[in-house]
């Protein structure tokens, strides 16, 4: 259900992060949703085989995908941040679980006993120790698996579900936000002083070792953006929203395209363009049905489904995979994740639940 934010509080042109929050109003579910989508479209030139990448990967050293991603861990360090600050400990646990694992142990499953029979080349499939790997590993956030024996072997990628490896990071950084709380580090001043320093290390590892490995640079963005949403939260008292600074922010950002200085021009622009767009731009607010999460977990093995069913341009590709991920993500909302989102305890009303 969306409706359109027009003469609301969250609607003005400035003002305080918290003032903003507390109104009740955010655009939090549709820019989730646009991410998730993005990440399609941006996986279309990998899944199709096509040389080159999305139209925002051209003019910048991040994809529209890798873009993507980190607004979805700004978002949720934001969020999950307000989450835990908000309730108890349990209360929390029990809304990460019930947010994270039905859906995903839903997919999981699926594709393993499911579409994996299915489409299998091999006559050892159930026999065969990846198979199981696959599922347990995935479904527990233990680690990301992405390959099934005789599961799209023929295709430009064989992954099965490429987009699975943020979800075991995602479910760690729940649990460090939680450790910092119980610690005590939350409090602004602590927290400012951590992030500093985390992100300070981060930049000196990343810039002494450079080239770093694929796994510890998206080991590194994703961190960076989650405790950098998980900040705007604590001093949220202190954060003015003012949409003009972004002019200055983007600009920057083109301007050292190429360069060292791209990535914390780009970092400041997507960390505080995200929150502009969530809570000063008049857009439809989605607040009662999510498929974001749906849209990321069903994109990529829809996307290959797609090639299969021989969808096998990009934009071909990106359409006919977003038709069939959305279905699946419906009915993973409304039969799956809203059901589930309804056995967390009740407290007061907040905008966008994490």
């Amino acid at each position: 259900m969306s409706r359109v934010a027009d003469s609301e509080p969250g609607a003005r042109l400035s003002g305080r992060l918290a003032d903003a929050w507390s109104s009740g109003r955010n655009n939090f579910g549709l820019i989730r949703l646009c991410a998730a989508w993005l990440v399609i479209w941006s996986h279309a030139w990998a899944i199709t085989g096509t040389p080159g990448t999305d139209l925002f990967g051209r003019f910048s050293t991040r994809s529209a995908g890798a873009l993507a991603v980190d607004v979805f861990f700004l978002v949720s360090g934001f969020l999950v941040a307000a989450s835990l600050q908000r309730g108890t400990v349990r209360q929390f646990l029990l809304a990460r679980v019930l947010r994270i694992f039905p859906a995903l142990i839903a997919c999981i499953g699926l594709t393993v006993l499911v579409l994996g029979p299915l489409l299998t080349t091999s006559g050892t499939y159930w026999r065969e120790p990846g198979t199981w790997n696959y599922l347990w590993s995935n479904a527990t956030l233990w680690r990301a698996e992405f390959f099934l024996p005789g599961v799209f072997e023929t295709l430009p990628r064989t992954a099965v579900n490429g987009s699975l490896w943020t979800l075991p990071i995602e479910g760690r950084l729940y649990l460090l936000l939680l450790v910092a709380g119980l610690l005590g580090a939350l409090a602004p001043r602590r927290f400012v002083g951590l992030w500093l320093l985390a992100i300070i290390g981060a930049g000196a590892c990343a810039w002494w070792q450079r080239p770093l490995p694929q796994h510890l640079e998206y080991l590194f963005w994703a961190t960076a953006f989650f405790i950098t949403g998980s900040l705007f939260w604590i001093v949220r008292d202190r954060v003015v929203l003012k949409p003009w600074l972004l002019v200055p922010l983007f600009a920057a950002a083109v301007l050292l395209r190429g360069s060292p200085w791209f990535v914390p021009a780009y970092f400041a622009a997507v960390a505080y363009g995200t929150f502009c767009l969530a809570f000063l731009a008049r857009l439809p607010v989605i607040d009662r049905t999510d498929l974001s999460y749906g849209l990321y977990l069903y994109g990529w093995p829809m996307q290959q489904l797609a090639l299969l069913l021989g969808a096998t341009s990009v934009m071909a590709n990106t359409l006919v995979a977003s038709v069939m991920a959305l279905a699946c993500a419906a009915l993973s909302w409304f039969l799956i994740e809203k059901p589930a989102l309804a056995l967390k305890p009740r407290r007061a009303a907040r905008p966008a639940a994490a």
